[in-house]
């Protein structure tokens, strides 16, 4: 069971990230459109921690308390005040004390965690460590010395180790003993000691995406990383997956701390309708401006998952517009190169065939409440995805093929329908 209650470490000045942090805590720099804590507090609060207690230093209680207002996290929030951060981030702990009274999770404000991790970690007991962690630089790291499931020695220069620290723990109150004990005896503590004295429990959490940020670096590689674990996936045609995901994850990188999704959305949707326009002038520009808002398609969702900002009405808006572009381009194309009333008629059968596609799979998800390519694994290898229609569609512009372009499109858009029919038939009649 999840605790209720997560304790938040963030009185450290974050020295190394050199102007970053002059004026803004580390846990409150954004990385990939969000910031760092906000991240760990609202995948928590989604799995029921109902009390967040932050303990940051006097520089930075104002910073703290506004983020708390303006995010309106649907939790109670208190703000500690650590008056002597000198005194080591056992300290820190420490002064929680008071405020817990079973178990309870602690974390640092400056780690990244994703959303399966967290998961995981947040269901276990003691320090959370990863035996095989594939993100962070293992000199730098926290290494952990284990026996019999409890930790034996930990600390950055340990020649042999077992796993490494995560930042992430589950504690109970009787920490706070071993705390007091260390600060009595030397005046400071430093987390790694009560930990080590304590000899707490491990939990193995490993193979998922988390990191601490202690450098500019780190920030750039963060950012990256949560853009490149932001893609849909299932939904993806072969195009998307080999070509067009390839790019747009690059300029989602470089645009995430930028741009809303709503932004991308806009711009993706204009580019397409200028796409459709540049008929009148050139069929192969045409198309491969058509290719380019693919790709860019693409970065409003990634965007929007990377910076943890989705919503229902976004991906509705956005397959709403796609639907205007693909029909105005296609319509265009037509209208430029078709004189003969039967090739209009395949022009037409492959147009309506276009949108439906799109029809029939946002329809299952309005008659069954759920994601047709979850359901029905199948159809993830069904040809005739948008991105491999709009692909295909550049490649018959660029070579001047048009009627055969409308010939491609009408049978496989509309055989594609069919075997969608046949594979929600066959899933559902049971």
């Amino acid at each position: 069971m999840v605790p209720e209650k997560a304790v938040i470490l963030a009185a450290g000045l974050g020295t190394r990230l050199g102007k970053l942090t002059e004026e803004t805590p580390k846990g409150l720099l954004k990385v990939a459109g969000r910031e760092i804590l906000y991240r760990t507090m609202k995948v928590l609060q989604e799995l029921g921690v109902r009390e967040f207690i932050i303990i940051t230093n006097p520089k930075y209680e104002t910073k703290f308390r506004k983020f708390a207002e303006k995010n309106g996290f649907n939790a109670r929030i208190i703000i500690i005040i650590n008056e002597h951060p000198e005194k080591g981030n056992g300290y820190s702990l420490y002064l929680a004390k008071d405020w817990v009274d079973g178990r309870f999770i602690l974390v640092m404000s400056d780690h990244i965690y994703e959303r399966a991790f967290l998961v995981k970690a947040a269901k276990g007991e003691g320090l959370i460590v990863d035996e095989a962690p594939r993100y962070i630089s293992i000199d730098e790291a926290t290494k952990v010395k284990i026996k019999d499931r409890h930790v034996e020695d930990l600390g950055k220069h340990l020649k042999e180790f077992d796993a490494i620290d995560t930042g992430f723990f589950v504690l109970t109150p009787e920490i706070f003993e071993v705390a007091d004990e260390i600060l009595s005896e030397k005046g400071k503590a430093e987390l790694s000691e009560i930990v080590k004295r304590a000899k707490l429990k491990v939990t193995f959490v490993s193979g998922f995406f988390w990191m601490d940020i202690d450098t500019p670096e780190d920030i750039k590689k963060a950012r990256k990383l949560i853009v490149q674990t932001s893609i849909k996936g299932k939904g993806d045609g072969f195009i998307s997956r080999h070509l067009n995901r390839k790019i747009s994850t690059r300029i989602s990188t470089l645009l995430v701390d930028h741009v809303t999704p709503d932004q991308m959305t806009v711009v993706t949707f204009l580019l397409g309708i200028l796409s459709a326009l540049v008929n009148f002038i050139s069929i192969s520009l045409a198309g491969i401006l058509y290719q380019i808002s693919s790709i860019l398609d693409g970065v409003d969702g990634e965007i929007a998952r990377a910076s943890m900002k989705t919503s229902r009405f976004g991906g509705y808006v956005d397959s709403i517009l796609d639907r205007y572009v693909d029909f105005a381009f296609l319509l265009i194309l037509a209208y430029v190169t078709i004189k003969e009333p039967l090739w209009w008629a395949i022009a037409v059968t492959a147009i309506f065939g276009s949108a439906m596609v799109s029809y029939s799979t946002e329809r299952y998800k309005a008659a069954y409440g759920s994601d047709i390519y979850k359901e029905i694994s199948t159809m993830r290898y069904l040809i005739g995805k948008r991105d491999e229609r709009i692909f295909l569609t550049m490649l018959f512009c660029l070579a001047g093929q048009i009627k055969a372009l409308f010939t491609l499109l009408a049978i496989l858009t509309n055989l594609r329908i069919a075997a969608t029919m046949y594979l929600v038939w066959k899933n559902k009649r049971g």
